[in-house]
């Protein structure tokens, strides 16, 4: 069974966001999503000030096993972009919660944060609930 933080909002495609008060929100992949990607070997992540459409491609993650496009779950502004991956890519591996986090946006829509699934409907489209 993956881990699933109940703090946190998940697509189908395997992306976690976390909310923060002032408008923005972290993302990364979901533990799961790391899992089935095996050891990460490069990411490619987009440039800061770059606007991004929801379901629009994010970044790329680069595996042993496969090259994984990641995609945006609202639409948005990047912020910043985790420059300690370029470096060490086995960081989402290792913490994909937490260090591993790949791209901080300003949330373009609010509302569209309410069509992300919770954890448990996360868990449950897995298969793990």
């Amino acid at each position: 069974m993956s881990s699933t933080p109940t703090d946190l909002r998940y697509t189908r495609s395997h992306e976690w966001i976390r909310q923060h008060d002032d408008g923005t929100v972290t993302l990364g992949i979901t533990d799961h999503a790391q899992a089935a990607l095996g050891d990460i070997v490069f990411l490619e992540l987009p440039e800061p000030d770059q606007a991004v459409s929801a379901g629009g491609e994010l970044a790329v993650v680069e595996s042993v096993k496969a090259a994984s496009d990641i995609y945006a779950p609202i639409d948005g502004t990047v912020l910043a972009v985790n420059d300690t991956l370029e470096e060490a890519p086995e960081t989402v591996n290792e913490d994909c919660y937490g260090d591993g986090w790949m791209v901080r946006l300003q949330v373009a829509d609010p509302a569209q944060l309410q069509t992300l699934l919770d954890a448990e409907a996360y868990a449950a489209a897995l298969g793990d609930d």
